[in-house]
């Protein structure tokens, strides 16, 4: 096979420089015009390379792709190297296109096109295969893990070229603190990448996602991923929620416990001043709830809630202080009472108007503000109207005295109108006096 091989070769080196020697000299005056143009080509391991060699100006000269070892691969539309994966794509006097599929590492290198002209042309066209990484994995991962742990997670994947990127992440946010390490495989031709991260996880980190990402321009802007999902245990935190920020007399409160934890809490223990509750007929706790009835002031103190898991202990206050039920003061009328013994009906018919319009003239600016104001109000209150009722009563007993007075001074003057002299006036007066019971008028 080898000798077979090697007379084909050199059968069409033959043919190629029988063509040169055939080329006439006017056709070496015109062949300074053409030159083979090729390209570089990048493929993925495992890929199809197509190699294009192309002349604008040939004058039915022959073409020729030779590989990294020069060993001859096509001749025109004549296939010389015996590889069932190289194959013709396209054979002109202007081109000569070939394809080689299931691309490996060793397939790279600079591949010649040869235009024999005199002299012989040639364009190089350099072959890039791309090793493509592994699926990566990671290493130092346990669950669960307890709060405050130290993790330290590494990330390695092999077969890559050039080497890949790796990069962490948490959930969808990027940590940019770890360590990166290439080192060439045992071809010399790959490489094998990994990454370290280490962080100390808190309760925050259950159920983040932690992403190893390898990025490599052979995987098509599809990266490939590696994801563990952290699971990390930590004492119960509590929170006590009262039901109203105010509570009062006579009205019901529901104070909730709320617990988080991993492994979720058993059920909590509510006490009151570090015993247990007082009164269980009105204090019924329900899961997390404690539910007070009817509150009184021997409810006042400190509730406290404790949540336990396996990982430990945790607990949270409450000072539950009734208030008083506020008094709403509504809105009074009030008519003094004018009680004095000796004064005639007359004199009371006729001031009472008066005294209930200055009443109402005088409390009905301070009737509204006083509905909810302090107590020292209302006290003033009264004492102006004690004040004001006192004053009446004295100008009224002072009207009797007054009018009674008159009537004494007219009957004693009427006894001496026809006296002639003193002493008669005196006796007529006594007579007068006699029957001045006769003589009363009653005033109504």
């Amino acid at each position: 096979m080898i000798w077979k091989r090697s007379a084909v070769l050199r059968f069409y080196s033959v043919c190629g420089l029988l063509l040169q020697a055939a080329a006439s000299k006017s056709k070496v005056k015109g062949s300074q015009g053409q030159f083979p143009l090729t390209q570089n080509v990048t493929v993925v391991e495992g890929g199809t390379a197509i190699l294009t060699c192309r002349v604008d100006q040939n004058d039915n000269t022959s073409l020729q792709w030779s590989n990294p070892a020069q060993q001859t691969l096509y001749f025109d539309d004549k296939k010389a190297l015996r590889d069932n994966r190289i194959e013709l794509v396209r054979a002109s006097w202007h081109e000569l296109s070939i394809s080689v599929s299931d691309v490996s590492l060793s397939d790279e290198g600079q591949y010649t096109c040869s235009l024999f002209t005199m002299p012989v042309k040639t364009s190089k066209a350099y072959l890039t295969v791309l090793g493509v990484p592994e699926k990566p994995q990671i290493s130092g991962f346990s669950s669960p893990v307890m709060e405050g742990d130290l993790m330290q997670l590494t990330c390695k994947t092999s077969g890559s070229k050039p080497a890949a990127d790796i990069r962490w992440f948490k959930n969808d946010k990027e940590i940019k603190d770890v360590k990166y390490l290439k080192e060439e495989d045992a071809n010399r031709k790959t490489f094998t990448v990994s990454s370290t991260l280490d962080f100390r996880v808190d309760r925050s980190d259950d159920g983040v996602a932690v992403i190893c990402r390898v990025d490599h321009e052979s995987l098509n802007a599809t990266p490939q991923v590696a994801m563990q999902v952290l699971e990390i245990h930590y004492t119960p935190s509590v929170k006590i929620i009262p039901s109203t920020p105010f509570p009062q007399e006579g009205q019901a409160l529901t104070l909730t416990c709320e617990s988080k934890g991993k492994p979720l809490p058993e059920p909590v223990l509510w006490t009151k001043d570090g015993a247990e509750l007082p009164d269980p007929d009105r204090m019924v706790v329900s899961g997390r709830e404690l539910n007070i009835l009817f509150l009184n002031k021997t409810d006042n103190g400190t509730y406290r809630c404790e949540a336990t898991n396996t990982i430990g202990q945790s607990s949270a206050e409450y000072v539950l202080i009734v208030h008083d039920v506020p008094t709403t003061l509504l809105p009074t009328t009030i008519i003094p009472s004018l009680t004095t013994a000796p004064v005639t009906t007359t004199v009371a018919i006729t001031t009472s108007p008066s005294t209930s319009a200055s009443s109402s003239s005088r409390r009905d600016p301070n009737s509204l503000a006083g509905q909810n104001g302090p107590d020292h109000a209302l006290i003033g209150g009264i004492v102006a109207v004690v004040v004001f009722v006192t004053l009446c009563s004295i100008f009224l007993l002072g009207r009797y005295l007054a009018r009674h007075k008159g009537t004494y001074l007219t009957n004693e003057a009427k006894g001496a109108e026809d006296a002639p002299d003193a002493d008669t006036a005196i006796i007529n007066a006594e007579g007068s006096q006699v029957n001045a019971e006769e003589k009363k008028e009653y005033f109504i």
